[in-house]
């Protein structure tokens, strides 16, 4: 059988978010899907992935995923055999983006989860047109199926996350970096810095899609994972 995928979702997500993505992979390998809700910092959240993960694997983190797919490539580089970086974020938290986090923060602990998660998705997460409508639905399932708590041991952590561009500068395996089109929480911009930090990685866009391209065109980024996963990336 083929090597194991590791799936990170993004922050205030579960399994949901790669219900494609595992249908489609787990008739080949097995398919583990990493919470990444415990833990209060980047690095506890990687420790406890890594815990759970099989000894060696191809791993894959979309937005809040994906920074916790960074540190644990800083943590165990000898256990991962691919890496995908989806829809995130190398950089730090600015004290700018920190302090916007303070009333979500409180929003969530007053009660309106919901609100605080419909008001940041709807200007920054989702591309055009009416799919957005169930793709909006399934997230905030998965945010009222979370929690506040989650939330707010989440934001903490993005706000404290570590520069990871030294851990992409040293990556050598095959990568993929992947962005929707219309992500404006991390623009397409961003992926090509990340493109250029890790040495042979493939940059895809896909096209009608944003921050969650998983959901928003399900076929298009299965087929670009699925390009990753066999062997199409070659190191340069």
């Amino acid at each position: 059988m083929a090597e194991p995928l590791v799936l990170l979702p993004g922050m205030m997500c579960d399994a949901r978010l790669f219900a494609a993505q595992t249908t489609a992979f787990s008739a080949s390998r097995a398919v583990h899907i990493a919470p990444v809700t415990e833990g209060e910092t980047i690095t506890e959240i990687a420790e406890v992935a890594l815990a759970g993960a099989p000894e060696r694997f191809a791993l894959a983190g979309l937005s809040m995923g994906g920074i916790v797919a960074m540190e644990m490539v800083r943590l165990a580089p000898e256990r991962i055999s691919r890496l995908a970086l989806m829809d995130t974020n190398p950089l730090p938290e600015t004290p700018e983006a920190a302090a916007l986090r303070e009333p979500q923060i409180a929003g969530a602990r007053a009660g309106r989860l919901e609100d605080v998660m419909r008001d940041e998705m709807k200007p920054r997460y989702l591309a055009p047109g009416h799919g957005r409508i169930e793709v909006m639905r399934v997230v905030m399932e998965m945010a009222r199926a979370l929690g506040a708590d989650v939330f707010v041991r989440q934001s903490r952590a993005l706000q404290r996350r570590p520069d990871a561009q030294g851990v992409l500068r040293g990556v050598t395996v095959p990568t993929l970096i992947l962005c929707g089109r219309h992500d404006a929480l991390c623009p397409v911009r961003r992926h090509e810095f990340m493109q250029g930090l890790v040495p042979g990685s493939v940059l895809e866009v896909i096209e009608d899609a944003g921050h969650l391209p998983t959901l928003e065109q399900p076929e298009a980024t299965t087929a670009a994972l699925d390009r990753w996963l066999t062997g199409t990336l070659l190191l340069t």
